[in-house]
């Protein structure tokens, strides 16, 4: 029974939460890259990218809209933001998801061949992954425009690295709880987190036999502390979509056994996360107000009031350095995961702005 609940807790309160007429479903594919140079210096022999794609490229290959992945995410991240009488409606438009280097399905730790397997992964940065996107739309989909970007979280950093390291290929961009930058006290977060699992002696430096279970367990409640606001935890909010008689100590346990993949997978990505920094894209000598001056086209900013991962004021100071902002925050008490419609409300507020200024002109 108890196992029963903790599922439907955790089904109710994910990010993706289901608020659909109609589901959307999307097609998985691949795109494989031979020789991939990474920031870092090094060369993959071959790199995979997983990407999802709903609805049809049109003739003149002009209704294209890019959904770039968050922390470990896979593709279906986006379907609140997907389907009939939503911001994206894919009898419209042809949306592009994909998939992060790290999240397990993408090339990551856990699926690489020596000599780059495990630990020995090259940290990937977000503009690795940008670049490698750009190839997979140009080289495979053909498509050399699209619509929009439009991100969360991690995603939301790709957004921002898509206007600024292609500031044509895009007519708008959207950011929902992500910045242009990871900025120190978020560095600090994510170095918590990475030391909580590593803690585990079963760890053995990324070359562990089994899964470091303890270490994990360590990673979920510091991932729980920071997820949702401290009113969301005072107010019991996760009551409201958890099932009758579901207590605190069942949520608590939920977060310490959340996070079940590989290890070095977590870790790999949270470096991409820690590393993020438009300012350091060639030709910006390292800032990111310079960089985030370039940008050309509009960009509808929207961070959570409440996110404890970006918070609402890097936001504030960021957005008067881009010219076309719209600067809008979510008004939520649920945290980092209002940027991906974690409850009705938001769900509700995203779809209807973010549909508003994708349609105007």
């Amino acid at each position: 029974m108890k196992a029963l609940l903790l599922t439907l807790f955790f089904n109710a309160l994910l990010i993706r939460v289901a608020i659909a007429q109609t589901p959307a479903t999307g097609e998985r594919h691949e795109f494989v890259i031979v020789n991939f140079h990474t920031e870092s210096g090094a060369t993959l022999p071959q790199v995979r990218v997983v990407y999802g794609t709903y609805g049809h490229l049109n003739s003149d290959r002009s209704n294209a809209v890019l959904l770039p992945s968050h922390y470990m995410a896979n593709f279906h991240g986006y379907e609140w933001l997907i389907g009939p009488g939503k911001a994206l409606d894919p009898s419209q438009l042809f949306l592009v998801a994909t998939e992060l280097f790290g999240n397990g399905s993408s090339s990551s730790p856990s699926n690489t061949p020596e000599p780059f397997h495990g630990p020995r992964f090259p940290v990937t940065t977000i503009r690795d992954n940008v670049e490698a996107v750009h190839r997979l739309l140009i080289e495979e989909l053909k498509i050399t425009h699209v619509r929009a970007v439009v991100g969360f979280s991690m995603g939301a950093q790709q957004a921002f690295q898509w206007a600024v390291s292609y500031p044509d290929f895009a007519d708008r961009i959207v950011a929902t709880s992500g910045t242009a930058k990871t900025y120190p006290h978020g560095i600090v977060r994510l170095e918590g987190q990475i030391a909580a699992l590593t803690a585990d002696p079963t760890f053995e430096g990324g070359e562990y036999k089994t899964p470091p279970r303890k270490g994990l367990e360590a990673f979920g409640m510091v991932w729980a502390g920071w997820l949702y606001s401290q009113e969301w935890w005072r107010r019991e909010l996760w009551r409201t979509s958890s099932p009758t008689g579901t207590t605190f100590e069942q949520v608590s346990n939920s977060f310490r056994n959340r996070f079940s993949a590989d290890a070095n997978d977590y870790i790999l990505q949270a470096r991409t996360w820690e590393r993020h920094d438009v300012g350091a894209t060639p030709g910006f000598g390292g800032s990111v107000e310079h960089a985030l001056q370039s940008i050309k086209v509009p960009l509808l900013y929207m961070p959570s009031e409440t996110d404890l991962y970006f918070p609402i004021n890097d936001a504030r100071y960021e957005a008067p350095f881009i010219p076309r902002v719209t600067l809008m925050p979510i008004p939520s008490l649920w945290g980092h995961t209002a940027g991906a419609a974690s409850n009705p409300s938001d769900a509700k507020f995203l779809n209807e702005n973010i549909g508003h200024f994708l349609s105007s002109r």
